[in-house]
């Protein structure tokens, strides 16, 4: 067969290959490979390792299995500090080349609350790393995660797993699953996995270990032996004791054994397998610096997972970043992968466990605890400040002393990073009974927790906000924070309870003075009536919002928003159209780029209903485009399913193919 070569002109121009046209005259649409991205998310190991050569046999054998089937789960279980981590690590680290679309990893603890795992919100964080945008609804999640790991070669590494249903919640349509738990979980052997115990290192394994750090000139075969011991065979405890044997070169292992004996008993503050490891930690810890010793405090006194240097530095503790550097060195924190550029670092639960127990007698543990939760609530507020402007608030804003954030996204991305730390503090507050903190801490997160829809979360945070507001006897947040409260039921469409909340807050007006904080209820009430299909009284709500929100700019272009949509729906787009040009003129005088993302949207449903659809085509378009401009994803794909929609409408095929294709992007 002749091969013939294709070229193409566009306006005076050869172009080699097919001819890409343009949807629009002058807007030229090349449709490039989206790059996959490859996560690396599984941390490297530590160091040197020893005597695991079944483990490794097992993960090998696992490899198999998904290599010939599509899908290998294998489960290690053990104690904490046995080394399951590591293990993990470097089997990852040694066999990346079987991977090409990447390793992820996944602590459920951090997403473990009140006795359940949030699962949804986990796999939004493996689709968000695969490249896929998660989808607003929950449910749809999970058949979004099978669909994303249908075509990849991935390992997925579970931490922290408690039980089995865990597993199975997550498991790929194929890949590499890798568990570590420290609870049996023989039941995942019905679902064919490989389940292993991993135990304490032996004598002469530790042995091995400590001097692949130390040499073979330090310490006789007998102390090594007895050192394995007093650390409980456990590679966690030797790290952090080997750690102080590198820094130390005239540091005898003789008298580190000597002095582990003589803390023996001395702290009985751990819990069950690691209540012999107190005297290790001891010793670890008295070699601390100043600096380290702070930090070290603040690790025992954190409720959260994860602590940083801005952190460190805002609760006291000096020369933050090198006191950082000296307990990573004494492998008492790892670094956090996550998708935001500040560094985070979490201490081993053991670690934990010890630094709590060395701080809860601290004279001073009261006011450090008091500076995390004052650090959290002021970044909250000034990442709510970046994101949403001069929404109302009821609080005063705090923050200003911290470093800025650079944009509104890079406010929303530290906001869910920390996501976990703001679970933990809100809680840790409440408990305290600084009542005043925990309904601000709430307030400020709601660009968070509806933006990012988190909403196991949103509800836990807010039930404590409304006890919180209800002690403070403030009204006005206790309003507030039904109101917060409701808007996360009526996202998951649980009409009835958000009714409820509405119900509860009503109550309160007749002692609120702050007009705005009335409106509110007002716009609720009226999205409740829209979903109800009563678009008339949705018209009279957000009529009332409107009125309560004059003389507030964001508000009142919130409001005119959510009125025009209650308009469109009522069969009056005409008077829609009159009030979003209005409400767009004035989000251009107050620079609410935000609302002039959103606006647009409801403007092309307007021009659809008078039958306007060119229009409606350009608003739709100015929509998506300021949308992935701010990496609003959820509101680039409303607009693009609008606009298959029009282009059906409009029988124009290139349209509909040009949108279809970008909402693969974001669903993929």
């Amino acid at each position: 067969m002749e091969r013939h070569e294709v070229a193409n002109t566009v306006s005076g121009a050869t172009v080699g290959g097919h001819l890409v046209q343009a949807g629009n005259i002058g807007t030229l649409h090349l449709h490039q490979p989206r790059e996959v991205p490859r996560p690396r998310q599984v941390r490297a190991p530590h160091g040197p390792f020893v005597n695991r050569e079944p483990e490794i046999a097992a993960l090998a054998a696992a490899l198999r299995r998904f290599e010939e089937d599509g899908l290998g789960v294998v489960v290690f279980t053990g104690l904490g500090g046995v080394g399951k981590t590591e293990l993990i690590a470097k089997f990852t680290e040694d066999h990346r080349e079987h991977f090409p679309g990447g390793d992820l990893y996944a602590d459920l603890k951090a997403y473990r609350h009140q006795g359940g795992v949030d699962l949804p919100e986990l796999l939004a964080g493996f689709l968000r790393a695969l490249g896929t945008e998660p989808p607003a609804v929950e449910a749809e999640r999970f058949t979004a995660f099978r669909t994303a790991t249908a075509e990849r070669r991935c390992l997925f590494f579970l931490d922290n797993v408690e039980h089995a249903a865990e597993v199975r919640a997550l498991l790929p349509s194929g890949g590499l699953v890798v568990v570590a738990s420290r609870r049996r979980l023989p039941a995942l052997r019905v679902d064919g996995a490989e389940v292993r115990r991993l135990g304490p290192l032996s004598a002469t394994a530790g042995a091995e270990l400590v001097r692949g750090w130390v040499g073979s000139g330090r310490g006789t075969d007998g102390e090594l032996a007895e050192l394995v011991e007093l650390c409980g065979g456990l590679p966690l405890a030797l790290n952090a004791v080997g750690s102080q044997l590198l820094d130390r070169d005239n540091l005898p292992v003789g008298r580190v054994v000597a002095e582990l004996h003589d803390r023996e008993g001395r702290l009985a503050m751990l819990e069950d397998e690691e209540s012999d490891l107190g005297a290790t930690y001891d010793l670890v810890y008295e070699r601390l610096s100043a600096q380290g010793r702070a930090l070290y405090h603040l690790v025992g006194v954190h409720p959260g997972p994860f602590v940083s240097a801005e952190l460190a530095r805002a609760v006291g503790v000096e020369r933050a970043e090198r006191a950082i550097g000296e307990l990573r060195g004494a492998h008492l924190l790892d670094e956090v992968v996550d998708g935001d550029r500040e560094d985070r670092f979490r201490a081993h639960d053991v670690v934990r466990l010890h630094a709590y127990g060395r701080t809860r007698e601290l004279p001073d543990r009261g006011p450090l605890l008091a500076g995390v939760v004052a650090y959290y609530r002021g970044r909250a507020s000034a990442a709510d400040r970046a994101l949403a402007g001069k929404r109302l608030r009821l609080q005063d804003p705090s923050g200003d002393e911290l470093p800025r954030f650079a944009s509104g996204a890079a406010a929303l991305e530290w906001l869910y990073a920390e996501r976990a730390n703001f679970r933990a503090v809100v809680a840790e507050a409440a408990e305290q009974g600084w009542h005043g903190e925990v309904w601000r801490l709430c307030e400020s997160l709601w660009p968070l927790y509806h933006g990012r829809k988190l909403y196991q979360d949103w509800i836990a945070t807010h039930r404590l906000g409304v006890e919180s507001a209800q002690w403070d006897n403030r009204p006005a947040a206790v309003v507030r924070m039904r109101n917060q409260l409701a808007r996360a039921h009526v996202d998951r469409g649980e009409y009835r309870l958000a009714a409820e909340q509405l119900a509860l807050a009503t109550e309160q007006v007749p002692l609120v003075t702050e007009r705005q904080v009335v409106g509110v209820l007002y716009e609720t009430d009226g999205l409740l009536c829209l979903a109800d299909g009563r678009p008339a009284d949705a018209v009279q709500r957000f009529t009332l919002a409107l009125a309560e929100n004059r003389g507030d700019d964001h508000g009142e272009i919130v409001q005119s928003y959510n009125l025009a949509q209650a308009l469109i729906a009522d069969g009056r787009p005409e008077q829609a159209l009159a009030l979003l040009a209005e409400a767009t003129a004035h989000a251009g005088r107050t620079g609410d780029d935000d609302m002039l993302m959103k606006l647009p949207l409801v403007r092309a449903r307007a021009h659809r209903a008078l039958g306007q659809l060119d229009l409606a085509v350009a608003h739709a378009d100015d929509c998506a485009r300021q949308a992935r401009e701010r990496g609003q994803y959820a509101k680039e794909a409303q607009a693009h399913a609008l606009l298959v929609s029009l282009a059906e409408e409009l029988d124009d095929a290139e349209l509909a193919e040009r949108s279809r294709v970008r909402l693969r992007e974001l669903s993929d």
